[in-house]
């Protein structure tokens, strides 16, 4: 994507700046991790028992655990590398729990929800049409690094992703569906307990939501459905009678003329799900205009 300066009107495209090493962009991302992807940075070069190093470990907001991995040329098979760090950690789950520990991270990890991100310049057509054995949603990102020390992150179109390496996740439909299981979720999940009204006022939000950008994904999340670009700037849960919407804004930085978000620090902070400072409970259609309203705000803030 070109980015351009502009002064009394006046457009001056701005140039790149090359990535000398992998390693440049990975300390960019390392130490500004929370900033970057409201992700806790919990480790670097992570060694595993079978002699590999994740690029990144972290965790998220919601105690999902992360593996980031970074690469420069195009026939570099991040992906694989990813999810076969993400089955290691999946089978060594205490050495994960000691990190964060050590790390004095308050949190309770969300094994239902583990994360792998991507992050590279470009991706070719192996690495988003890779297909084979396990569908899993991997985040991809690109990135750009351009002068003025500016940094452009965006997503990548999120796609269902296979490996055709049957060595990484073991032989045996049982082992497939057993890994399968606990990281794969979906709407009709969480929509399960709800009325048929919810229901329908989920389908409508949702409709509304899709209509800001193209590239927003829907993350379906052991505990709610998210909506984000590079990061959630939308959180749904749903409930049999209302839908629970978090919104990934600080404190104190939302317009809310009409009163209808609790702010989840004050008097004091409360622990929930989603990402973000505010709460808004939606149980009538009527209402989604305005609820959009506060949506539209975060969405701004997180693009």
């Amino acid at each position: 994507m070109a980015l351009f300066f502009t002064q009394n009107e006046i457009a001056k495209k701005i140039p790149t700046v090359k990535v000398g090493l992998e390693k440049d962009i990975q300390k960019i991302f390392e130490k500004n991790l929370d900033e970057i992807l409201n992700i806790t940075f919990l480790a670097t070069e992570y060694s595993t028992s079978f002699g590999g190093r994740m690029d990144t470990v972290g965790i998220d907001n919601n105690g999902s655990p992360v593996i980031i991995e970074y690469k420069l040329s195009q026939n570099e098979n991040v992906i694989n590398q990813g999810l076969s760090y993400l089955r290691w950690l999946l089978d060594h789950k205490d050495a994960f729990e000691t990190l964060v520990r050590k790390t004095n991270v308050d949190t309770e990890i969300d094994w239902a929800s583990p994360r792998v991100i991507c992050v590279a310049e470009s991706y070719n057509k192996f690495d988003l049409d890779t297909a084979d054995l396990l569908p899993m949603n991997i985040e991809l990102l690109r990135y750009r690094l351009y002068e003025n020390n500016i940094l452009l992150v965006e997503s990548e179109t999120q796609r269902k992703v296979k490996i055709s390496t049957s060595e990484i996740f073991g032989k045996g439909e049982k082992q497939k569906s057993e890994f399968r299981e606990k990281i794969q979720h979906t709407t009709d999940d969480h929509l399960k307990s709800a009325n048929n009204n919810i229901k329908e006022l989920f389908a409508t939000l949702k409709e509304s939501i899709s209509t800001l950008d193209e590239l927003i994904i829907e993350e379906p999340k052991s505990k709610y459905i998210a909506y984000k670009l590079t990061t959630n700037f939308c959180d749904v849960v749903v409930l049999k009678d209302a839908l629970k919407i978090f919104l990934n804004i600080p404190s104190g930085n939302l317009n809310d003329p009409s009163g209808m978000a609790r702010d989840l620090t004050k008097p004091k902070p409360i622990g929930h799900w989603g990402n973000g400072d505010y709460e808004v409970k939606l149980e009538k259609k009527e209402d989604i205009p305005d609820v959009m309203e506060l949506i539209k705000q975060s969405y701004t803030y997180n693009k």
